[in-house]
């Protein structure tokens, strides 16, 4: 059956005349009549009680004309919503994202996204920067926000602020009386890190031995605030983004500044290289990324 054939059939209806409906078809009365024909014989019932007069429905007639309406009603409100997506005006965006960092990073862009795109709903998930790159891999994310480096072979990533790590002590440690200092020179000091599920470890690993010694690990948890406080209390150093020294507000901490090497924190949005965007997912990482872009927090 052929989509044509019920919609020549509605309007042949609707106008009570094949003259007016092949007018309003801009089509040949002779196309009409073929169509309707070849409708009747496909379903082996009459539609049209036909005289010189005038055109009734039969029965048959009837029940077509209720499902074909509803046909075309569906078809065109697929249309309708597939130029939506298409125009990026409703979809869905299924966005992971650091613990903390998101929270920092993402409540303006999502306001003034929603702002732009009202039609458009995002679903938020946390996870860890390893964990999310599980996630995505698995597709039950779209885009992530996490921190770089990841798999170049299996994600596409788009650069946004970048920041350097600070070193935070107790304000009665030996460092509170300077403002920066080398990595190497923290080899003799008890490091707080990150568990190792967390980006930050590795990266605090890394920087340290290319500094020359392993850290000594005195603790380690999943919590920016834990960590704070595990400081605050003498417990070890730490090293963490400068961004969320600002966010601990504990006035027992002190901040220092690492000289050398200075270790970035680069945050990046992430997609599949082989994966779907939808329009909408499309939309949100070209907005976030002239939000951002590469840039360097201060």
């Amino acid at each position: 059956m052929d989509i044509r054939q019920l919609h020549y059939f509605v309007e042949v209806v609707k106008h009570k005349n094949f003259t007016k409906a092949a007018q309003s078809l801009h089509v040949s009365q002779p196309s009409i009549s073929k169509m309707i024909k070849a409708l009747e014989e496909e379903l082996e019932v009459v539609l049209l009680d036909r005289t010189e007069r005038k055109m009734d429905l039969t029965d048959a007639g009837e029940m077509v004309y209720s499902y074909a309406t509803k046909v075309l009603q569906l078809m065109e409100g697929m249309a309708s919503s597939i130029a939506e997506l298409r125009n990026v005006e409703r979809g869905r965006v299924k966005l992971g994202m650091m613990p903390t960092v998101g929270s920092f990073l993402l409540p303006n862009v999502i306001a003034l996204f929603k702002k732009q795109y009202p039609g458009i709903d995002i679903e938020m998930k946390e996870y860890s920067a390893k964990l999310l790159e599980i996630q995505m891999e698995q597709g039950s994310i779209d885009v992530a926000l996490t921190v770089l480096p990841t798999d170049q072979e299996k994600f596409v990533a788009v650069p946004l602020l970048a920041e350097d790590l600070v070193a935070i002590v107790h304000r009665e440690h030996w460092l509170a009386e300077v403002d920066e200092v080398s990595l190497e020179q923290l080899k003799d000091e008890a490091f707080i890190l990150f568990t190792e599920e967390y980006a930050m470890h590795d990266v605090v690993r890394q920087a340290c031995k290319l500094s020359g010694f392993e850290p000594k690990v005195a603790y380690m948890s999943s919590l920016w605030d834990f960590v704070g406080e595990m400081v605050a209390t003498q417990l070890g150093i730490s090293l963490i983004p400068r961004s969320i020294v600002r966010r601990l507000n504990n006035r027992q901490l002190h901040t220092v500044n690492i000289s050398y090497p200075v270790i970035d924190w680069q945050y990046a949005l992430i997609y599949r290289k082989e994966g779907y965007l939808s329009h909408a997912t499309k939309a949100f990482i070209s907005f976030v990324e002239k939000m951002y872009g590469y840039n360097q927090m201060e």
